[in-house]
């Protein structure tokens, strides 16, 4: 069978079990369709947050990144492991000690007010949503690459697949599916990684076969130097960005973890609180796993771009070249008209008379880096189920976290707006049919933006996390260990901060800013760092100006510090 006929078979397949697990698993309850009735295994539920972990931008968008900014992709490996580790030590048996469902909840609880439950609200929707419009893309990315369609398309389809399950299931639905979509996404990232590994440097294990040497005995990364040099581009090996904005886009992504309600509301899953900490744990290794294989990856794709499509004539490319080409993905402009592909950095104006004496008027090929890990099977020459295995493991990510991302934003609807302000008086079956009219709304608005998205997987999803540590974060950890913190602290607090970080972001990414107006060197997607000092700052001044928290508060605060028990 050919590749097309071997991906409508393994995606047919795993569509099929994911649809038949949300099925079964249907939720008939409030509590199934929040926190699915808080009878999750621990390994279960590790293995779940792992999936909802390594949304689209960590499998398809990381490694694809790293292959075009090299060292400097680091950032989105070290921010989004060490935030989960601070997540999961931190603040996670914390929270569900404290016994809320959803992080607007336990910030209206613990601020004791309807106004700070508003703000957290609207912090989370306002995450949410730009985080889900990152995995909407994905899910078109990976749709494009299995039909051959245009992105658009792609995410249309993916919008009416998760609406499906995500409507059906809820958190409980939505659990069971995860499991399933991480053995398919981590076997799929695996696969091929070992196979390209072996081929390259003759090493089964990628994480080694990363310092390994070619069949000429050039080491692979000093290859890669070389050649991207030659082209015009910046070593793979060395930071283009400047320490500055490496320090706080990792800060950003790694804070940010701390405060996305998707990931916070699995820890609410489980039994008991010390099942909390053993999942994060769990989870934690099955996050690993694809994580140390990203930057590999991001090397071998890059190299073999280089090597099978730089100088060669375009008539004479392999089949997968036109495949993406159809997706808008991919696009070659022949702009000397000599019928052969130029890719080297245009950019670069110490390079311009070198390649201008080479007959080179400019790149004339430009490429998605979202389309990396899915047609790096494919530019390696593998088998045809390959590549279907890891199309296969784009949509398991995308879709995972896609779903557990409407679930937020639904469950702050019909929860905390309706239930908790609007209509204390809801009956459970009218909150349930809320929740669901909720996400199906946030499933058309998001796959409408996701059309067209303000950047790269990565970027967008890298903004969410920037406004969640700029808004959730202060107000998350000084919950948890100040007494002295109130409400007028955390609202006004969470307002700066997130309105500076929003505007920030919006001014670069639609504004007309542009890098050399950046403050200090941050970009967009580290701005949130500096968005989260403020929120620290003014919450702590306006907090010491004003009443402190009524003793019962204070009460609860000491209970909460002790994450013991049921």
């Amino acid at each position: 069978m050919d590749a097309q006929a071997w991906t409508f078979l393994i995606v047919g397949l795993t569509f099929a079990l994911y649809i038949g697990i949300a099925i079964w698993s249907r939720a008939s309850s409030t509590a199934e369709f929040y926190v699915a009735g808080k009878g999750v295994h621990p390994i279960t539920n590790g293995m779940a947050t792992a999936a909802d972990w390594m949304s689209a931008a960590s499998f398809l968008s990381m490694a694809g990144l790293i292959a075009f900014m090299g060292y400097q992709g680091a950032q989105y490996l070290m921010g989004w492991t060490g935030g989960y580790v601070l997540l999961a030590l931190m603040l996670a048996p914390y929270l569900r000690k404290f016994g809320k469902y959803t992080v607007p909840d336990f910030i209206g609880e613990r601020y004791y007010s309807q106004t700070a439950r508003m703000v957290a609200l609207i912090c989370a929707l306002f995450i949410s949503f730009t985080y889900v419009v990152g995995q909407m893309k994905g899910v078109g990315v990976a749709f494009s690459a299995f039909l051959g369609i245009e992105l658009k398309w792609g995410v249309i389809i993916g919008s009416g697949i998760v609406f499906f399950y995500a409507v059906l299931g809820g958190m409980k639905g939505i659990t069971y599916t995860q499991v399933a979509q991480y053995c398919v996404l981590i076997f799929a990232y695996l696969v091929p990684a070992i196979f390209i590994s072996v081929l390259m440097v003759d090493n089964p294990v990628p994480q080694i076969g990363l310092g390994g040497k070619l069949s000429d005995g050039a080491y692979l990364l000093d290859k890669l130097d070389s050649v991207l040099t030659d082209l015009g581009f910046r070593e793979y090996t060395t930071s283009h960005k400047g320490k500055v904005d490496l320090f706080f886009v990792t800060a950003a992504l790694m804070l940010g973890t701390a405060g996305l309600p998707h990931v916070i509301v699995r820890f609410f899953t489980v039994p008991k609180v010390s099942d909390a900490r053993k999942s994060a744990g769990w989870a934690l290794l099955f996050i690993a796993i694809l994580y140390t294989t990203a930057p590999a990856i991001g090397a071998f794709a890059r190299t073999n771009l280089i090597q099978t499509v730089h100088d060669q004539p375009y008539n004479s490319l392999p089949d997968w070249f036109a495949s993406w080409e159809k997706t808008g993905l991919l696009a070659f402009d022949d702009l000397n008209g000599d019928g052969k592909v130029q890719y080297y950095n245009d950019q670069n104006p110490d390079f311009a008379s070198e390649a201008s004496a080479r007959g080179w008027n400019g790149s004339e090929l430009t490429v998605d880096r979202d389309i990396m890990v899915l047609a790096n099977p494919s530019i390696a020459n593998l088998p045809a189920w390959v590549v279907a295995l890891v199309v296969a493991g784009g949509l398991a990510a995308a879709l995972s976290t896609a779903a557990g991302l409407l679930l937020v934003i639904s469950t702050s609807i019909s929860h905390d707006l309706l239930k908790q302000s609007l209509k204390p008086d809801i009956s459970e079956k009218g909150e349930l049919l809320a929740a669901r009219i909720a996400i199906t709304v946030a499933v058309i608005i998001a796959g409408w933006a996701g059309i067209d998205p303000p950047g790269f997987v990565a970027q967008v999803v890298a903004f969410a996390f920037g406004l969640a540590a700029a808004s959730f974060f202060p107000a998350i950890v000084m919950g948890i260990f100040s007494k002295r913190m109130n409400m007028q602290g955390a609202i006004a607090g969470m307002l700066v901060g997130l309105i500076f970080t929003a505007v920030y972001i919006i001014y670069f990414k639609y504004g007309g800013g542009t890098p050399d107006q950046y403050w200090f060197g941050i970009s967009p997607e580290g701005i949130g760092t500096l968005g989260m000092i403020f929120n620290f700052i003014v919450s702590i001044i306006v907090s010491r100006m004003t009443a402190p928290p009524p003793p019962e508060i204070q009460t609860l605060v000491e209970r909460i510090r002790i994450p013991r028990g049921d």
